[in-house]
Parts: structure tokens; sequence; C-alpha cells
């Protein structure tokens, strides 16, 4: 995820962290290519009576693809600050479960339960980024719990299992009563409905002939507009034709990105530097010394 201060005008206009350029540029070179071929035949007079087209047809196809491509990105926007929301919130259910610990369980156990809610968040990431976590899991959890976690096809939901257990077992030797552990499972609850919402994020993207369609008529609107510019505009065409294309491949590319929020583009979410906030939160919690909090790198933070 960028994060910068919004920089000057010039800086702005040339600013390249986290933007989709370096991923468009190719296919705006190809389309200015294009039209500069365009106009070349056309100044030597080889389209006359052949492509004679006005800007009318182009006005109101682009004006159909701007709301195509908006609608688009709103709804791949709504899955990113969708995602952020229960990331966010996980933040909240982690320090609830820290402060009902303190208030119900021995100390023992509260660090057990934290330890092991901890690395469902660590497991969750992995598994939302396919990557091996092993490394980031709390020290203190038991190589056998680690590893019997890590068998199944969803280690997070294990941990999260093995967090409930620690309750249920305070419940059975009487440490606390049926109130306590309603308390202490309903934070437990929430960081299971947290996994959920980021499943169902992570496993349906929006549909394919959605996606298919703008990305479509972007390239078709693209590549017919030199036709229309070239009477009017001359060797500009391919000019305005790159800044068209800059518009709608960058639209098109950006909504690719937000469309899975997880992974490790510029622009997706920093759960590595959310997951050192709950280790910041646990450990301050049991009073263990503190990790620093992640900072950006070349104004990214993973």
């Amino acid at each position: 995820m960028i994060v910068r201060d919004r920089p000057g005008a010039l800086r702005l206009m040339l600013a390249w962290k986290g933007s989709v350029v370096p991923h468009i540029l190719p296919h705006i070179l190809l389309a200015g290519l294009f039209a500069a071929v365009v106009t070349w035949v056309s100044r030597h007079h080889y389209l006359d009576g052949i492509v004679e087209y006005t800007l009318l047809p182009f006005t109101l196809m682009g004006i159909a693809l701007s709301i195509l491509l908006s609608v688009r990105n709103t709804a791949t926007y709504n899955r990113w600050w969708e995602a952020r929301r229960q990331w966010g919130r996980m933040v909240y259910e982690m320090r609830s479960l820290a402060r009902a610990g303190g208030i119900h369980l021995d100390a023992a156990r509260r660090r057990e339960l934290m330890m092991r809610a901890l690395g469902h968040a660590h497991l969750l990431r992995g598994q939302l980024r396919g990557e091996d976590v092993r490394a980031d899991l709390p020290a203190s959890l038991s190589t056998v719990l680690i590893d019997q976690a890590l068998a199944t096809r969803n280690p997070a939901a294990l941990m999260l299992q093995r967090a409930g257990d620690v309750v249920a077992e305070a419940r059975r030797e009487g440490e606390i009563d049926s109130v306590a552990a309603a308390a202490l499972d309903q934070h437990l609850h929430g960081m299971a409905g947290i996994q959920a919402a980021s499943e169902r994020i992570a496993q349906t993207p929006l549909p394919f002939a959605y996606t298919l369609l703008a990305h479509r008529t972007a390239y078709v609107y693209c590549y017919l507009l030199p036709f229309g510019l070239v009477a009017g505009a001359g060797w500009f065409t391919p000019v305005f034709t790159a800044i068209v294309a800059y518009t709608f491949f960058g639209l098109d590319r950006l909504s690719e990105q937000l469309e899975f929020p997880f992974g490790r583009e510029a622009n997706d979410l920093p759960l590595d530097a959310i997951c050192r906030v709950h280790e910041i939160s646990v450990a301050e919690a049991l009073g263990d010394p503190a990790p620093e909090p992640l900072r950006p790198v070349a104004f990214e933070l993973q």
C-alpha cells in the first residue's frame, strides 16, 4: 500500500511508485504508434473515400465506456474497502480479547489464548496471500500445534479453534463461569466472521464476463479513436490517443488490482503492517516488549 504525503503538482505528474503506468505503458505506446500510422496513411490520402468518421460515435461510445469503467471501479473499490474494514475490525477484536482475558483468565491461560489468536491472524494472512508464514508465528506456540495447523486445508480456522479450546478448558476446570466464557468466545466469534468475510472477498471475483466487456470495449475504443481524430487533430492524433488510452487502460488495470486486495501490489492492503499492530497490542497487553511498527519502504507499506 502506498503511504505518502500528497506531492506537489510537478512531482504528482512524475510519480511512478504506485502508478499503473508501468503495467500499461506498452499498451499506451502501441495505441499511440497505431494512431501515428493512421495519421501517416491519412496524410498521404490513402484513406480518402474509405474512412470518413465524425467524432459523434466516439463521443457516445466514450460516455458509455466511462460509465462502464466507473461502475466496475466502484465495485472493486468497495471490495478493497470492505477488506480494509474487516482487518481493521480484527484489531478491535484482538485488543478486546486481550482485555477480556485479563479480567477472566489467569496469566498463563491468557498468554496462551492471545498467542493462538495472534497465530490465527498470521495464518489467515498467509492463506490469503498464498505464503508460508511459519517464521512469523509466535515463538511460544508449540511446534506440534503449528504442524497440526499447517497440515490442514484451513490452518487459520484450526488455530482459532485451538484458541477456543483454551476458553473451554478454563470453563471445564471452573476458572470461569458461563458468562465469562461467552464474553471471551464473542471475540473469537468475531474473528471467525472476519476470516469468512476475507475468504469471501478473495474467492469471489467480479463476474468474468463483466471484466471482459470493459477490457474489450476499452481496447476497441482506443484503436478506433484515431480514425475519428485524424481529420481535425492531424499529427496530434497520436498524442490525444495516448492520453485517452492512459485513462481507459489505467482505470481497467486499477480495477484489476483492487479486485483482489490481499496481494502484494503497490495498492493492496498492508497485511504485514496490520499483523504487526496485532503483535504490538498483544505484547503490551501481556507486559512484553513490543516490536516496532512497520514503516513504509520507498513509500510502500506491506
